[in-house]
């Protein structure tokens, strides 16, 4: 499958390259920085002739307001991914938007850390735009709460809108096994127009 990334040099970025390489899928892996750059605002350029196009890209870190330049971005995505005829599309999405309780997101509870609520709020809008798009065969994809590098096994839940909790009340995956699921999303298309969670 000919599939093309932005986002590739990230934590997550880099380890969906892997797996997806190590199936023997031919990936373009592509970030703002490093040897191989491409933005998403090319998309309706670069994307032509992919099968799949995967944003791992992330909202901005720099103490600026996030939301409106995330949003731009994955507008510019939607619309790159049409302008191209590529219809599947999967992003990496964020935890915050993931239920704890009916009608509370986990970015929403007074124990949330402070320094990743706008990222958080940044993504849930993002989410919100996704929900709209009736075109094409997007996924959101989620983490658990907890995401960090770690060990492949290649055991995983998948959830929808609520938040995944492990037998001790932990919610986490690695970034391994996150990439896995992703994977697995990009050769299966089982969740087109959804939002999906990932934990263990």
């Amino acid at each position: 499958m000919k599939i093309l990334l932005f986002g590739a040099t990230g934590m997550v970025g880099q380890r969906i390259a892997t797996e997806l390489r190590n199936r023997g899928n031919d990936v373009t892996a592509l970030s703002r920085s490093g040897p191989d750059k491409g933005d998403v605002a090319d998309t309706a350029t670069l994307a032509r002739g992919y099968d799949v196009v995967i944003s791992a890209i992330a909202p901005p870190r720099d103490g600026t307001e996030p939301e409106a330049p995330f949003l731009a971005a994955n507008r510019a995505l939607i619309d790159g991914a049409r302008k191209a005829g590529v219809r599947r599309l999967i992003v990496v999405g964020g935890a915050g938007s993931l239920q704890v309780a009916p009608g509370l997101d986990l970015v929403d509870t007074p124990g949330f850390p402070e320094m990743y609520k706008k990222e958080s709020l940044a993504q849930r809008e993002a989410l919100k735009l996704y929900r709209e798009v009736d075109d094409l065969d997007w996924t959101y994809v989620s983490p658990a709460a907890e995401i960090d590098p770690g060990e492949r096994t290649g055991v995983y839940r998948i959830g929808g809108d609520q938040l995944l909790t492990d037998a001790e009340g932990r919610s986490r995956i690695s970034a391994e096994d996150f990439a896995v699921a992703i994977a697995d999303e990009v050769e299966n298309g089982a969740h087109p127009r959804k939002r999906i969670t990932v934990a263990y």
